[in-house]
């Protein structure tokens, strides 16, 4: 998978405007006490661009581009959390839970006590209320015992 380029973001950054702008004529149209809820496809597209964010600090050629696109990353989640959104970000030691999160790769482990523990995270996932739209990549260690020999 090719890294995203700044001509990438850019381009999402305003397919999001015209995204805000159409979102605010569906608001308007709304009638009068209706509930309001979360615009998931806004925050699916707004939880891929902070990803493409994160990507770009990694991959910064210079520390101040690193520092930038992370500060973009930043608030990108800021946003997220405003309108409804919630990251999945496990950590090493973390239960799996397939509700938030899809084991993308299973490496076996000795040590039974960390059975089904995320050993790492591939990308992070997206929560939106209770429902999880984009669940966490992970690698996730599995307990394998002695096997007996014939």
């Amino acid at each position: 998978m090719a890294e995203p380029s700044l001509r990438d973001i850019a381009d999402k950054v305003d397919d999001l405007a015209r995204l805000l702008a159409r979102q605010a004529g569906v608001a308007a149209a709304r009638p009068t006490g209706a509930p309001a809820g979360p615009d998931v496809a806004l925050l699916v597209d707004l939880h891929a661009l902070r990803s493409d964010a994160l990507t770009c600090a990694a991959t910064a050629a210079t520390a101040p581009d690193a520092e930038a696109f992370e500060a973009l990353a930043g608030g990108l989640e800021r946003v997220l959390a405003g309108r409804g959104g919630i990251v999945v970000a496990p950590v090493p030691g973390d239960v799996f839970d397939a509700t938030t999160m899809d084991a993308a790769e299973v490496v076996a482990g000795s040590d039974a006590t960390l059975d089904r523990t995320v050993a790492a995270t591939l990308t992070d996932g997206l929560r939106v209320g209770a429902r999880c739209v984009r669940p966490a990549r992970v690698r996730v260690r599995v307990h394998r015992g002695p096997t007996d020999a014939p």
